[in-house]
């Protein structure tokens, strides 16, 4: 069975904790985590960049010069895309990027992910942090303690913790999520996954089914 070290609230080792096997010990699928990650990053695009074409720009009512006689080049509008001015050509307009992939893929994903960690031992839990008001330097502290300031760290919590939230908000390579809205993407994005025994239970109860 898969396991993870255990951390004190003040830093210190805490034992072992064991790990759900169909959550962490999931054979991952890399065509399953790539159609995720596609899906992920085309949702994540607005698309609502907008040019205008030579019909929509202000102007080209009439010809700029005649045809014949001037020495110039011919031109029928000045809303033409060589114009300064004119219109763009084949321009990007409003798109909608958004993919929709089924919930199985999904789910295959975040398993793949979850257990790519704890392959590497890099899931540590830690006790369910409560702080009086947000403190950065005491989250910069105890992530010092454990060789992980200046990496790229994922931390999972359950339920609102807003102080302790605020405290992880500036510090550079940190991430700071609830449980229940974990995903595949930023998973793969970190190098290591802290989760409060609250935020594991929950993980367990609701990705496990």
């Amino acid at each position: 069975m898969a396991k993870a070290k255990k951390i004190s609230s003040t830093g210190g080792s805490a034992g072992e904790v064991d790990l759900n096997p169909k959550v962490f010990e999931f054979e991952p699928k890399n065509y399953q985590v790539h159609q995720y990650i596609k899906s992920f990053l085309r949702n994540q695009r607005q698309g609502t960049h907008s040019t205008k074409n030579r019909r929509e720009v202000r102007g080209g009512g009439a010809k700029p010069w005649r045809q014949k006689g001037t020495g110039r080049a011919r031109a029928g509008s000045n809303t033409s895309p060589i114009w300064v001015g004119g219109g763009r050509a084949f321009g990007p307009k409003p798109k909608n990027y958004n993919r929709a992939i089924p919930r199985a893929i999904k789910r295959q994903a975040l398993y793949s992910a979850f257990a790519d960690k704890a392959s590497d031992d890099r899931i540590m839990v830690i006790e369910d942090i409560q702080m009086e008001k947000p403190r950065t330097k005491s989250v910069v502290e105890f992530l010092a303690g454990l060789d992980l300031y200046g990496k790229k760290v994922l931390i999972l919590n359950e339920g609102e913790n807003r102080n302790f939230e605020m405290s992880c908000r500036n510090i550079p390579g940190v991430n700071y999520m609830r449980a229940r809205l974990i995903n595949a993407y930023h998973l793969l994005n970190s190098e290591y996954l802290l989760i409060t025994e609250a935020a594991l239970k929950e993980i367990e109860e609701v990705f496990a089914k």
